[in-house]
């Protein structure tokens, strides 16, 4: 699976973003275990998932690659095009100045339109910033529709992975990932703008760190509350990211202790790709698999895991 995983990513620096049907052309493989690789490198931040979709499915590029989405643009639907097109002219809007339905169509086209939190005067107000111009040159945008730059600070929330898979957490979808930029005229004479943006920078990824930290640990904790109450033994675990666990564990059955791969993910929605990234693995370990989870199953993993993943089973906490 890794030479398939680095052949993958190989064929995405050549070719930019790429639909799984492509990938699994490429690596000469089914679009199942192409799906299950790209989910493996997302949640490892090695590739991207867009939101903009190809007949139903999403593309998959490697970071560096963003400005590439809009070859993809023709594919949205006429108002997310035409949100598109207003924020590409503009590069920023001003979220209260706009019709709401446009309002929220920018919500919904997140490839392209990034949005930004201004705190000024003591009041807060949402611009829209295009995903490809800087923190910097948004930033003088909005001082010059505010014609006004006195206490200004300005917030930007960049897109997540699903989160997302969402839903997903950056293994994502379902992922969703904060990175903040502050900039305060009046606070430049004190200390560079450089050295300012690193110091907010690293306080704001303590406190992630920190609350990430305290949510692993309670899912951990509550997979181990479940193998407990259902006299599961746990062999091994390995925590893969925040709110993803695999355990190798020994399951009791009439025919004695089965021992099963376990996959626990903690995600309110499971899709085919979250069954078909467990399966996998499973396969490699040559051992029946078990999802546990806490979300419920889409229509189309529920087909799926009748017709193609026979053998899984999955679980509720």
């Amino acid at each position: 699976m890794e030479d398939n995983q680095e052949n993958i990513i190989q064929f995405l620096k050549i070719r930019g973003p790429v639909l799984p049907v492509e990938v699994a052309k490429h690596i000469n493989t089914n679009i199942l275990i192409a799906s299950a690789n790209l989910s493996e490198l997302s949640s490892n931040g090695r590739v991207k998932i867009s939101r903009v979709k190809i007949g139903g499915s999403p593309l998959y590029y490697v970071p560096g690659q963003e400005a590439q989405l809009q070859r993809f643009a023709e594919n949205l639907n006429e108002k997310d095009k035409r949100a598109y097109d207003m924020l590409l002219q503009k590069k920023v809007l001003r979220d209260n100045e706009l019709e709401p339905l446009m309002r929220v169509t920018l919500r919904s086209i997140k490839d392209y339109a990034v949005p930004l939190q201004v705190n000024f005067k003591g009041n807060s107000e949402i611009f829209w910033k295009w995903y490809l111009l800087t923190a910097k040159e948004a930033e003088d945008m909005v001082r010059a529709m505010l014609k006004d730059p006195d206490e200004l600070k300005t917030e930007e929330v960049q897109k997540r992975v699903e989160e997302e898979k969402k839903e997903e957490p950056k293994k994502v979808d379902d992922a969703r990932v904060e990175k903040k930029e502050e900039g305060n005229r009046g606070e430049v004479h004190k200390k560079p703008e450089e050295v300012q943006r690193k110091i907010v920078e690293k306080t704001a990824e303590k406190k992630t760190v920190k609350k990430e930290k305290i949510s692993h640990d309670d899912f951990i904790g509550q997979s181990m509350n479940y193998f407990n109450k259902n006299k599961i033994v746990v062999l091994s675990k390995e925590p893969i990211r925040k709110g993803e666990i695999e355990f190798i564990v020994q399951i009791p059955s009439a025919l004695g202790n089965l021992e099963y791969y376990c996959r626990a993910r903690k995600k309110k929605t499971i899709n085919d790709s979250d069954l078909a990234s467990a399966f996998v693995q499973g396969q490699l370990r040559k051992l029946p698999v078990l999802l546990l989870t806490d979300g419920e199953l889409t229509k189309r993993a529920k087909e799926m895991l009748q017709k193609d993943f026979k053998g899984m089973s999955v679980m509720k906490f």
